[in-house]
């Protein structure tokens, strides 16, 4: 018996999640174009905490003796950045917060500033090279977006970093919870938690 359209959605997505990099919304789209683009039913597209179970699934079949390694490397790196630009209100999200982060995956830290430009004169004060894009990453619309490669030393290739500019008035809604009470994003101190939970 086949399974129903949305799991079948959500097993695509969280494979071009794992393999591709690409965040959520993003891969639920493309995803739901493979199954008929257009004619798939708003009801049919599975919600992220569905998508989620499946790139865990994924994990533990294909990656589980990589993964752990390659995401603390990646939370490592979030954090450094996260110190450096701790005067905007960093808070980490997407994969490498919600602990689904492979190699591929870029890590999203969303900037709380008062003044968007303050954020780029920091990083041009501390000489760090960036791209801009005037949108979201994966959704087409939403905050400026600064790009930046790095590298950690555990992994072998560079590491991409956004840097999602919002406005200091929506850092009240940054720490709503998903269906199941787990936070979307978390701060510099949350970071560290999960870090030290994670060595123990």
């Amino acid at each position: 018996m086949n399974a129903p359209l949305s799991q079948r959605i959500a097993a695509a997505a969280a494979r071009l999640v794992v393999e591709d990099g690409l965040e959520y919304g993003a891969a639920r789209q493309k995803a739901a174009r493979e199954f008929g683009g257009r004619r798939v039913r708003p009801g049919d597209l599975p919600r992220h905490e569905t998508i989620e179970d499946e790139v865990l699934a994924y994990i533990s079949t294909f990656l589980a003796d990589t993964q752990p390694i390659e995401l603390r490397a990646q939370r490592e790196l979030a954090l450094r950045w996260m110190k450096r630009l701790r005067a905007h209100r960093p808070h980490l999200s997407g994969a490498v917060w919600r602990g689904t982060a492979t190699r591929h995956s870029a890590i999203l830290i969303e900037l709380y500033c008062d003044d968007p430009k303050s954020a780029e004169i920091d990083l041009i004060n501390q000489g760090i090279d960036y791209d801009a894009a005037g949108h979201d990453v994966g959704d087409g619309a939403g905050p400026l977006v600064l790009t930046v490669a790095d590298r950690a030393p555990e992994l072998d290739e560079p590491v991409t970093l956004h840097l999602l500019l919002r406005d200091f008035d929506d850092l009240r809604g940054a720490l709503q919870t998903d269906s199941r009470g787990r936070s979307w994003r978390g701060d510099l101190a949350a970071v560290e938690r999960e870090l030290e939970a994670s060595a123990r």
